[in-house]
């Protein structure tokens, strides 16, 4: 095994392929204003407020004001997207190939049963949207959150994306069932784009209903909070709505097609651009509005880039690769499976996005696939820096038109970096779930024999680390595991389990001015005690079918503290063992 593990890092280290062991595998156009609206089809109805303001007008006293307690003067503002970037000239809504633009006018559909509020996040409406949580129990809230009404300022887009699918050009995707509402610029100066899921058909929509169901619904709400809370970049989501609408689905491919029930998310994020929002560009040649798109989203998101500079694309593109690298970094470090790593679900911006078939790894298993069609496991949780690299190149790929011959070789370069970079975030991440400090040479074999006697045995790795975070060093020197710690318990059982614990301890000695109170102290606030396991999400979907939104509101409180131990998680068997009845659970790919 030593030698496995020398050969590892001798692969890393050289930028080569690696065996799964370590899970890296790193192998102008005229302003649109709201006179448009009047004249647009769609089904959803328009706000017309008598006074509303918007705060790109407020002067400094007014931003600093309490947060609103009705929508009455909240709006939105689709004017900076559609005043740079072209619209659809069709404004029918049917699907359609589009070409030349970046977003339709596609209004939400309304649902036709009654609507319930199930779930908000109090941190999204109030330090995001500058609402009162109170808002969230209004009639207009629950309109606007379920795409009923439209307030004033907003236009509703769908954004018109490519990617390519399981490694294959899939050709014209795009928003085939969200509805960006428009931005929203809050007290702190901050833009935030806000989006609704599950809200009806589009001119991208192919053969879908435009739907989301309940289940992939509370499972989105769920996790893209949870992320944040774990420090993750991640879009958020401000509410969860529920319908009595019948959508129909054929959660596992099967055959086997099931009546459930429609939901809506009202998520936000910086931005929704994607990779395959420039692949769709450059494959059908649109290469001036590649330009025009680029540029505004440098111009809006990436502040250290100066939009005069020639190399702008190149230092947009060293930013991004930087990033990517990161976030999946992060997305190892708690055990997280994206589950669809396509390059129309990866953002500009590196933070999660589009969580479909998404999965938190229990059992340690570099194989491990959330998403049942994912026949050639693709997208296991061992390969993602990999196919982070594939859609990085993709990306690059769609760059290259708007690069001479000397940009192009440096961003050749930039790209050859991404695995140091993958790799050096991914080691700084897990030395600290150890609660090692400093540098010490043989680190990186002592955090691959702890993964290597996890994968042997099967070891809940969220859990592993979490229990290493609370155990003292007096009862590793001991070897006998407390039954409390049974995740460590059974990584105990290998022959091996003594010699890790031996060099792990002669390893913290050598923590310059620590101690093992603060060593625990440390590793507690990165090693999470929560994270949402799929039995978990499982069960609350179970019982929000039965209109028992119990466990929804638990997790959600629960993983907005991922770290602290808490007494009604620890009732529900949060950071038990999986149960019996959930061992078997694949995420369907339907939603």
């Amino acid at each position: 095994m030593t030698q496995r593990i020398g050969l590892l890092f001798c692969c890393i280290t050289r930028g080569l392929p690696c065996p799964p062991l370590f899970l890296l595998g790193v192998t102008c156009h005229a302003v649109v204003g709201c006179s448009l609206l009047p004249g647009l089809e769609g089904s959803a109805r328009l706000w017309h407020l008598s006074s509303n303001v918007s705060h790109y007008e407020l002067g400094s006293c007014e931003t600093e004001a309490k947060l609103a307690l009705s929508l009455d003067f909240w709006t939105l503002s689709s004017e900076n997207l559609i005043a740079v970037l072209p619209v659809d000239p069709v404004k029918e809504n049917y699907v359609r190939k589009v070409k030349n633009c970046i977003f339709s006018i596609a209004f939400p559909t309304p649902f036709k049963s009654r609507v319930r509020l199930v779930a908000v996040s109090k941190e999204v409406l109030e330090d995001i949207l500058d609402l009162d949580l109170s808002v969230s129990e209004t009639d207009d809230f629950i309109q606007l959150a379920s795409g009923e009404k439209i307030v004033f300022g907003s236009i509703p887009l769908a954004h018109r994306y490519g990617g390519h699918q399981f490694g294959i050009w899939a050709g014209q995707l795009g928003d085939g069932r969200a509805h960006l509402l428009g931005i929203y610029m809050n007290r702190q100066g901050e833009k935030w784009e806000l989006q609704l899921k599950g809200s009806g058909k589009t001119p991208y929509s192919r053969n879908g209903d435009g739907r989301a169901v309940l289940r992939s619904s509370v499972r989105e709400f769920l996790c893209s909070e949870a992320m944040h809370s774990l420090g993750i970049p991640t879009s958020r989501a401000a509410s969860l709505v529920v319908s009595d609408d019948e959508v129909w689905r054929d959660q596992f491919y099967n055959g086997n097609v099931v009546k459930e029930r429609g939901a809506v998310v009202l998520r936000v994020a910086k931005s929704w651009f994607r990779i395959g929002s420039l692949e769709i560009l450059a494959h059908y040649g649109e290469l001036d509005l590649l330009r025009t798109l680029l540029d505004f989203i440098i111009q809006e998101h990436f502040p250290s880039v100066k939009v005069t500079e020639p190399n702008r694309y190149v230092d947009f593109f060293s930013i991004v690769v930087s990033k990517t690298a990161q976030l999946i970094a992060l997305w190892m470090s708690v055990g997280f499976a994206h589950g669809v790593c396509n390059t129309d679900n990866f953002s500009l911006l590196s933070i999660t996005i589009d969580y479909g078939p998404f999965g938190f790894m229990e059992a340690y298993n570099p194989d491990f696939v959330p998403n049942t069609s994912d026949d050639e496991r693709r997208y296991k949780i061992g390969n993602q820096a990999n196919v982070g690299m594939f859609n990085l190149n993709k990306l690059l790929q769609a760059l290259n038109p708007l690069l001479d011959p000397r940009q192009k070789q440096l961003a050749a370069q930039i790209l050859e970096g991404y695995p140091v970079l993958y790799y050096t975030r991914f080691r700084d991440l897990f030395k600290a779930k150890l609660g090692l400090l400093g540098e010490r040479k043989g680190d990186d074999d002592l955090i691959a024999f702890l993964l290597h006697l996890m994968e042997k045995t099967e070891a809940d790795f969220t859990m592993t680390f979490r229990q290493l975070s609370e155990i003292t060093q007096s009862q590793l020197e001991e070897l006998n595991i407390p039954q409390q710690f049974w995740a460590l318990k059974m990584i105990s059982e290998h022959k091996l389990f003594p010699a890790w614990v031996s060099q792990y301890l002669l390893r913290l000695k050598s923590n310059t001015n620590d101690s093992d109170s603060e060593r625990r102290k440390r590793m507690t606030t990165v090693n999470p005690r929560y994270v949402l396991k799929n039995w978990m999400a499982e069960s609350a979907v179970r019982k929000a079918e039965r209109n028992d939104f119990s466990e929804v509101c638990l997790l959600q409180h629960v993983l907005q503290h991922p770290f602290q131990k808490h007494s009604a998680a620890e009732k529900a068997g949060y950071s038990s063992p999986t149960p019996s009845w959930a061992k078997d659970l694949r995420v369907s790919c339907s939603s």
